[in-house]
């Protein structure tokens, strides 16, 4: 028998130790391998970063630092040694290609932070500090911070696949969200009750937007709409491009996706796509229809700075 335990009771504190590391030993190698990639959807992408909170807080669990050290200490080296940790794991995640995200880190403290301070609270008998409650109280403020986060991005996600036959929201402020590049929401040109997108394009190579979070399914549609205004005096050339999950995951090549030339005269533009069309695009396949992932609009190499607003995009 185990020096301190009741007989015929089990050794609970080490078996949570033991199942905290296997735990921590089997959900370890996602950090670099499998999990979302730049094409994943957001919903994917914020419900596995709540994966580091979980791990640092079974490495907590398994490590129990609180055997040599306590107080202030505790906290400081904890802290130190996880943002330590948590670098080295974004480099290396970098030099897999995945994606850096720095606020995994906060997200790692976060595990380790409410194991440290919730555990005086179960197992002490001086569980009315003060100091105790606060930080336990703050470690579930964090936590609580980021599961608002997630159903944020969820809450998004659903009210946008209400949105159909409307690919974006015009009425909203913030395009960020939904949208890549340099564009603002506007209210010149703007259709009743909605606002327009103003894109800036410059003299690169490739200048314009992306529109990368958006209904998927464009199965049950059967044209694509957009309009746009140009408020220039001279015509504008610009390129729609069109592509799924898999030309993403590919090589990205140009006959991969549905490529069409917009020539834009002043004032407003419509230009209606048959989806078909789209979907027939990809040189050796068809594209998934069901997976559509990014809408892209550029314009090649301009001889100076132009201006274009986009009113409305949506299938019909």
């Amino acid at each position: 028998m185990i020096p301190g335990t009741t007989p015929g009771m089990p050794c609970t504190g080490r078996q949570l130790q033991l199942l905290a590391g296997v735990t921590s030993l089997l959900i370890a190698p996602f950090l670099f391998v499998g999990g979302p990639d730049w094409s994943s959807g957001p919903v994917y992408k914020s419900a596995w970063n709540l994966g580091h909170i979980l791990l640092f807080a079974l490495l907590t669990l398994t490590v129990k630092p609180w055997q040599w050290l306590y107080g202030w200490r505790l906290w400081l080296v904890v802290t130190g040694v996880l943002l330590a940790m948590g670098i080295a794991i974004e480099l290396l995640q970098y030099g897999q290609h995945l994606d850096m995200e720095w606020r995994d880190l906060l997200r790692n403290l976060i595990g380790s932070w409410l194991i440290i301070a919730w555990r005086p609270l179960l197992v002490s008998e001086n569980r009315k500090a003060a100091g105790k409650q606060l930080m336990a109280a703050i470690t579930a403020l964090l936590l609580l911070f980021e599961l608002a986060s997630v159903a944020q991005v969820v809450a998004r996600q659903f009210q946008m696949t209400r949105q159909l036959p409307a690919l974006y929201d015009f009425r909203l402020d913030k395009p960020s969200a939904f949208w890549s590049g340099p564009l603002t929401a506007s209210e010149a040109h703007a259709l009743e009750g909605s606002k327009s997108l103003r894109i800036d394009l410059g003299t690169e190579a490739y200048s314009g937007v992306s529109l990368d979070n958006f209904p998927s399914d464009w199965r049950g549609f059967a044209t694509l709409s957009l309009t746009l205004f140009n408020p220039g005096t001279r015509p504008l050339s610009m390129t729609l491009r069109i592509n799924d999950v898999e030309h993403d995951r590919s090589a990205n090549a140009y006959n991969d996706r549905f490529n069409s030339r917009l020539d834009l005269q002043p004032g407003v533009n419509t230009v209606t796509i048959p989806l078909a069309a789209i979907e027939q695009a990809p040189e050796q396949r068809s594209m998934d229809m069901s997976e559509v992932r990014r809408l892209g609009l550029f314009a090649t190499r301009l001889p100076e700075p132009r201006s274009v607003y986009l009113l409305a995009l949506t299938l019909d």
